[in-house]
């Protein structure tokens, strides 16, 4: 399958809400350039330059595309869709300008933040999720997200269904694209979150066809939930011990993902994301193995 291919931040321990020691943006877009990706998301606010000249140089000075961009918004939480948005919109200007028109809003829930996720992440059942009323702010909230975003810079949004957050079952997905407009909102579909979750990557692939505008590839080691269930680990713990491991090394048949992604058309990028955290693992040597393994399998 022919897929641009990129990777992000969050593989050289650049997570999000996560403090640590990190290894610097240029080293990082070095590494990636040199381990055969074409594209990077842009990381934390504030990770990689934020002026457009200077970010455009950066990165035309390796061939690297910017794809787009994770922001957090604490959609659960009305007090803060306001920020939420500014935030975003200030990110899409900056894509629209570097990246261009096919740059994605990437809307992340603001993960780790509620305790009863956090601590069950993997392990999901219906009495962890939202109120009806809570469906209603956190969905109004990524509406809201989506129409600034689409409004100030003409860039389309997604959700990123993710553990630790609201939004990581699949049924808790098949709620969320209900109640909100394929019009405006598509979702980031990735694949390790998605088997996190309890899911079929090849069938959600399927089954969301029409509303997947991004995708993530990342692998997942169920061995590791298993573990937390016995250690009480909570979601980061979880990252710490490998729960999202190399590709090819866990349990998503990436074959039959890129199968499926083919099948339904997708034309979008492919963006490695092996979220570790910082100062964990070899990035650089990770990322090659991940790459040479896409390219094994036809992408």
């Amino acid at each position: 399958m022919d897929m641009n291919i990129g990777n992000a931040p969050c593989s050289w321990g650049t997570i999000e809400g996560v403090s640590g020691q990190r290894v610097g943006y240029q080293q990082m877009l070095d590494e990636l350039a040199a381990t055969g990706y074409q594209g990077t998301e842009l990381g934390d606010w504030g990770f990689m330059p934020t002026d457009p000249d200077e970010l455009r140089a950066e990165l035309a000075a390796r061939k690297v595309q910017l794809t787009g961009s994770w922001v957090t918004v604490r959609l659960y939480d009305e007090a803060s869709h306001d920020q939420g948005i500014e935030n975003a919109v200030r990110t899409a200007r900056l894509l629209a300008e570097v990246g261009g028109t096919e740059a994605i809003i990437n809307i992340g829930d603001d993960h780790g933040s509620v305790p009863i996720r956090h601590q069950n992440a993997g392990r999901i059942g219906p009495e962890h999720g939202l109120s009806d009323e809570g469906w209603q702010v956190y969905v109004h909230g990524a509406m809201r997200v989506a129409e600034a975003v689409k409004r100030e810079t003409g860039l389309r949004s997604t959700l990123h269904p993710h553990g630790s957050t609201f939004v990581e079952t699949p049924a808790e997905i098949e709620r969320f694209l209900r109640l909100t407009d394929p019009e405006l909102l598509g979702i980031c579909f990735d694949t390790g979150h998605y088997a996190l979750g309890g899911g079929d990557p090849v069938a959600g692939i399927r089954a969301y066809r029409e509303r997947i505008w991004l995708v993530h590839f990342k692998d997942f080691d169920p061995r590791v939930v298993e573990r937390a269930e016995v250690e009480g680990w909570n979601y980061q713990e979880m990252v710490g011990a490998g729960v999202f491991s190399e590709l090819g090394r866990g349990v998503v048949d990436f074959p039959a993902v890129l199968e499926a992604l083919h099948e339904i058309g997708y034309r979008g990028w492919g963006v490695v994301e092996q979220d570790v955290l910082p100062g964990m693992g070899s990035p650089k040597e990770s990322a090659q193995r991940n790459r040479s393994y896409l390219q094994g399998i036809g992408s």
